[in-house]
């Protein structure tokens, strides 16, 4: 049995971030491996350590026992110490020994994915012992390496691969979060319509509309009149919706028509990774 047609695509998008990743730090000074990302707290270094130790752990390798420093400010709940232990543990590696584990990473997975053979709604564990399906759970992979790919191209001042089979499955997985974004986090009140306007390697126009309920819908539609209108570059709204950047800090890429008020706080909340 042959892996399934839906997992394909995401096991692709996957691959081809991870080998630009690779591909990224093969050749890297230790200076470049300590260059701060937009990940706070978190170098090249911790990145790619963090890629190491997420699919180490989807392929069932124990966790490692680490205990954390009290002064990493960046920590500041649960989920953050757990998704730092990893990072932490790899902080005295150096550059050869992070692009070797790395490789070796990537072909130990690479042939697990090539294998996979289970039904796309197979319950498997994730992070923190959560429970989801392994469609979910690849979408969630290939979405995470190459965000990190990003983070990693922006620290070395690499750009590309904004159009690559990553960025549309990242496209995917943000829009159907900005219902919430809009209708709860921002409050938007009922018949409010916001509009996102977003240009670049990866253009699209959504219009998100709060009904009566206070229920938030999104939709291809363009609205008329919309309450707020969000103009900006598919990279700038990439680092909004991933929390790489504040708004006030990427003011001069967003365009913003209508209700300024509303649309400050939509911005403000348009983060939507932990």
């Amino acid at each position: 049995m042959t892996v399934h047609s839906k997992l394909q695509p995401y096991i692709d998008a996957w691959t081809h971030s991870i080998e630009a990743i690779s591909e990224l730090v093969s050749q890297l000074t230790e200076g470049e491996w300590n260059r701060p990302t937009e990940c706070p707290g978190w170098s090249v270094r911790d990145v790619v350590s963090h890629v190491i130790g997420v699919e180490c752990e989807a392929m069932g390798d124990p966790r490692p026992i680490h205990s954390l420093p009290r002064d990493l400010f960046h920590v500041t709940d649960e989920f953050s110490r757990y998704m730092e232990v990893p990072v932490d543990v790899r902080r005295c590696h150096t550059g050869p020994e992070m692009t070797a584990e790395l490789e070796y990473t990537i072909i130990r997975r690479s042939r697990q994915l090539r294998n996979e053979n289970r039904d796309p709604e197979t319950m498997v564990r994730g992070l923190m012992g959560a429970e989801r399906t392994l469609e979910l759970s690849l979408r969630m992979r290939a979405f995470d390496v190459w965000v990190h790919e990003q983070d990693i191209r922006r620290a070395l001042d690499k750009p590309g691969n904004l159009d690559s089979p990553g960025a549309v499955v990242t496209r995917d997985f943000l829009l159907p979060q900005l219902p919430k974004v809009v209708a709860k986090t921002a409050g938007a009140p009922a018949g409010s319509t916001v509009a996102f306007d977003v240009h670049g390697p990866v253009e699209f126009m959504r219009t998100v509309r709060v009904d009566t309920e206070g229920t938030g819908t999104i939709d291809s539609s363009v609205s008329l009149g919309p309450t707020v209108t969000l103009a900006t570059d598919w990279e700038t709204f990439l680092r909004l919706a991933c929390g790489r950047v504040r708004p006030e800090g990427v003011a001069d890429r967003v365009k913003v028509e209508g209700d300024q008020e509303l649309a400050d706080a939509v911005l403000a909340s348009l983060a939507v990774t932990p």
